[in-house]
């Protein structure tokens, strides 16, 4: 039983890899295959098709964000930070996101997405009623913004890219990305 988990774990390591390259396109199954070291047959075996290759690697990699970034509407600027620190640590799953938002299909992980989504969104919008965020933007809007700007230089987008001097300095992209949350959720200092 160990070797078939250890068997899975390289496949996983290696489609992570493979995926996060090509896109679930242009992934190939022998190029993971040869990298895990094992029979193509053995990928079928477990995950039945590329695409649950895909899913589970994608849904693997995202749990564990969705453990890792916790949200404290109480401290949105630190939340946003340590999203920053996760993505900029994090290209490969980064990649793997964009990929899988211009395949445009339809996807197993996204209802745990939006469960979890939905969840920070209902806390951002209890803050607001409660007075802890005095802003007018709705509870939704500004968690699209707070992940957009916490994302904004990492593989995820093309400013990132383009900004040889954040990734130099990050210390100052996460005091800017502090204060730009800070101001946006309406937050006293």
């Amino acid at each position: 039983m160990r070797n078939a988990e250890a068997s899975r774990e390289r496949i996983l390591a290696a489609a992570t890899a493979e995926f996060s390259a090509h896109g679930i396109a242009g992934a190939r199954v022998d190029r993971i295959a040869k990298a895990a070291g094992c029979n193509k047959n053995l990928i079928y075996i477990y995950f039945e098709s590329k695409d649950n290759l895909f899913e589970t690697v994608l849904k693997q990699r995202l749990s564990a964000s969705y453990e890792a970034l916790p949200m404290d509407p109480q401290d949105l600027p630190d939340f946003a930070v340590r999203v920053f620190d996760f993505a900029m640590a994090n290209p490969e799953l980064m990649r793997l996101i964009t990929w899988h938002n211009l395949e445009d299909k339809p996807s197993k992980f996204l209802a745990e997405r939006a469960v979890v989504r939905s969840g920070n969104v209902g806390l951002l919008a209890r803050a607001q009623k409660a007075g802890q965020l005095n802003t007018p933007l709705p509870a939704g809007f500004l968690m699209n913004a707070i992940m957009v700007l916490a994302t904004a230089w990492s593989a995820a987008n093309a400013v990132g890219l383009t900004d040889a001097e954040a990734r130099k300095r990050p210390a100052v992209v996460r005091r800017n990305l502090a204060e730009a949350v800070r101001l946006l959720a309406g937050m006293r200092t």
